[in-house]
């Protein structure tokens, strides 16, 4: 299997969580190729067999260029474009052309999930998602991770893959 994860962060938890699905995916398929890029080093899409696609939830959604400016102005390193961005030119998966969507987000009323809208995306582009699109705690806007979230985004990795595998035998 060669799988792709892409993902923007903008203090460093969605890239931690994005790590753990890599281990997972690696865990429960030893023979994968994964890459895990950041948005500004994905580039184009070509010949995987699951593309997945996590970012922070910035004002109950996707990041977007003012989020990006505030989280900056906060202490956040800028990281360039974002997935909105990414997303908008990710060419059209063909059949069976596999994806999931994840991201990082507080655990308050109304926080929205950056996930939602990243699936969306994607199945506009015609690819299928392999799961429920996911999200990963942060106890704060800046993080951290909420203790226990690693191992949950690697377990959540693995099933990925053996869901893959599984659709592969039959």
């Amino acid at each position: 299997m060669r799988a792709l994860i892409v993902y923007e962060s903008s203090y460093g938890n969605t890239g931690q969580v994005a790590a753990a699905i890599a281990a997972g995916v690696r865990r429960a398929d030893p023979g994968a190729e994964v890459r895990c890029l950041p948005v500004a080093e994905a580039g184009t899409v070509e010949d995987v067999d699951l593309l997945v696609v996590g970012g922070p939830t910035h004002m109950r959604g996707m990041s977007t260029g003012l989020s990006r400016t505030l989280a900056a102005k906060a202490g956040a390193p800028e990281h360039g474009p974002g997935l909105r961005s990414w997303l908008r030119t990710l060419p059209d998966g063909g059949p069976g052309a596999r994806a999931a969507a994840f991201d990082t987000r507080a655990e308050v009323k109304h926080a929205g999930a950056a996930a939602d809208g990243i699936a969306a995306r994607l199945t506009k582009h015609h690819w299928d998602l392999a799961a429920e699109p996911a999200g990963f705690l942060v106890e704060d806007t800046d993080g951290p991770l909420r203790e226990g979230e690693t191992g949950r985004a690697e377990a959540w990795g693995a099933a990925l893959a053996d869901a893959h595998r599984q659709r592969g035998l039959t």
